[in-house]
């Protein structure tokens, strides 16, 4: 299983805008094959930073994930909305031996 983290800060003006884009990637990301989980979240202490942690199969679902063209476009437009640069992480469990 692979788990992948992000943080993307937004703007007073851009927050509701992003927050729906965000939405719309997690609705849309939950359908492709290998997503076991995929969600977006607000930060309790700051309500403009977005918090995204997904769930997936195995690697290859997450290389397809990030060549799916909505996926492409959705990392440019949430890039130009944030206040600072998103932040991502990924995460590969191995099984146990």
């Amino acid at each position: 299983m692979v788990v992948i983290t992000g943080t993307i800060t937004a703007s007073e003006d851009t927050i509701d805008e992003l927050l729906a884009m965000s939405l719309e990637h997690v609705r849309r990301s939950r359908a492709e094959p290998g997503c076991l989980s995929h969600g977006v979240s607000r930060d309790v202490e700051n309500p403009l930073r977005l918090i995204f942690i997904e769930q997936w199969a195995d690697m290859a679902a997450v290389k397809q994930h990030f060549a799916v063209p909505e996926s492409v476009a959705f990392g440019r437009s949430a890039s130009a909305l944030g206040a600072a640069p998103p932040t991502l992480e990924v995460f590969e469990a191995t099984p146990a031996s």
